[in-house]
């Protein structure tokens, strides 16, 4: 198993403020009585339902998630409102996302023992970008000072492990020498903080990763990627309409429909087997199974998929020092989430150890990398 990409650095940028359950379901019942009150002659009508009550309980029970990181705290709690409240920026300024990217970036090029003369491309790769254009990418380049070109890809909660491939196949076929690539998760602004089952699911974060050829390689802890894997199969049961599109339709373009909503119980049905079935096949290729896998870093969701997709790879529970669980403190980080868990939990393998770095989501799609310590 030879391997010419190495995955060199890391970088993790956690925001400075956090949301208990506690803190989130105090505001989301309050709101909830507020609007029942308000509403109580169309429930008793029967025109409309009432909203439901929650319990931190209830979130950590179906979750896992005891907390999240938010980038701006204000705004999201208070129940006049019900989002963050994040002034816009002229476009002289920069932009919030570019902001936490970069913080991100220069961690994960201290890290790889990178500077940004040493970068050639730029992949900024994340759930929700707050434009269309310029590129997100470009912009975090040209304010690291990087000499080459920056793209933006989109592939929701995969997107980070995507982004790794694009790098991955730039390095292996020559065509740069160091690929940086950010997942910069400002999800808070798409999370409907009125919607009892969705509410709790999101956190904020910045993620970064560097690849570069192992002839360049100047750090100690580092992986090889012996290779990459891929798959996508459309579903409707993860959606997130809020776009360009809305300016023109007729409906309310800021309607909670717009913001993340999803059939829950229909991914974790339809999800786990794929995202199981999808690693097996990736470790085949290279003649291993999942007892020759030192670390899962995963898509850090819900600790019951995660759970469940180790059980069906090992026919055993995993081990937290197998399986290593961010999100009940991250909580959902979209793309960044496998990313976390590998920042946090790398420097203790051993050389020659594997790990699989996955992240399945929205589309559907699943990624995957297979790594292993040099």
């Amino acid at each position: 198993m030879n391997a010419n990409v190495v995955l060199s650095g890391v970088g993790l940028w956690t925001p400075p403020n956090k949301i208990s359950n506690e803190e989130l379901v105090a505001s989301y019942n309050a709101w909830a009585e507020a609007f029942n009150n308000e509403h109580q002659a169309q429930i008793d009508a029967g025109e409309i339902t009432a909203k439901p009550f929650s319990s931190a309980d209830f979130i950590e029970k179906a979750s896992g998630i005891k907390s999240r990181y938010i980038y701006q705290k204000e705004g999201a709690l208070d129940i006049t409102r019900m989002r963050p409240l994040i002034p816009e920026r002229g476009e002289d300024e920069l932009s919030n996302q570019a902001e936490i990217a970069i913080e991100a970036a220069k961690l994960a090029l201290a890290d790889a023992n990178k500077t940004a003369a040493d970068v050639d491309a730029v992949i900024v790769a994340c759930a929700y970008t707050q434009r269309s254009y310029p590129a997100i990418a470009i912009e975090v380049q040209s304010a690291l000072g990087i000499d080459g070109f920056g793209f933006d890809m989109l592939v929701a909660c995969s997107a980070a492990t995507f982004g790794m491939h694009r790098a991955w196949e730039m390095v292996a076929s020559g065509n740069a020498r160091c690929v940086l690539v950010i997942n910069p998760e400002l999800v808070s602004p798409q999370v409907n903080y009125t919607d009892r089952d969705s509410h709790f699911i999101f956190g904020d974060v910045a993620t970064a990763t560097v690849l570069e050829s192992a002839e360049t390689v100047t750090t100690d802890t580092s992986f090889d990627i012996l290779s990459t894997q891929a798959k996508t199969v459309f579903s409707n049961n993860i959606r997130s309409n809020f776009g360009y599109m809305s300016h023109a339709n007729d409906s309310d373009p800021f309607g909670p429909d717009k913001l993340f909503h999803q059939a829950g119980r229909k991914v974790f049905k339809e999800v786990c087997p794929m995202a199981a079935e999808h690693i097996s096949g990736h470790l085949a290729r290279h003649g291993l199974t999942a007892e020759n896998v030192r670390r899962w870093w995963l898509h850090q969701a819900n600790i019951n998929m995660n759970l469940l997709i180790c059980k069906k790879l090992l026919g055993r529970d995993a081990s937290a020092d197998e399986a290593p669980i961010v999100l009940d403190e991250y909580a959902n980080t979209a793309s960044a989430g496998s990313v976390i868990a590998f920042a946090l939990h790398h420097q203790d393998l051993a050389q020659d150890d594997v790990g699989v770095i996955c992240s399945f989501g929205a589309g559907y799609s699943i990624g995957s990398l297979l790594v292993r310590k040099r």
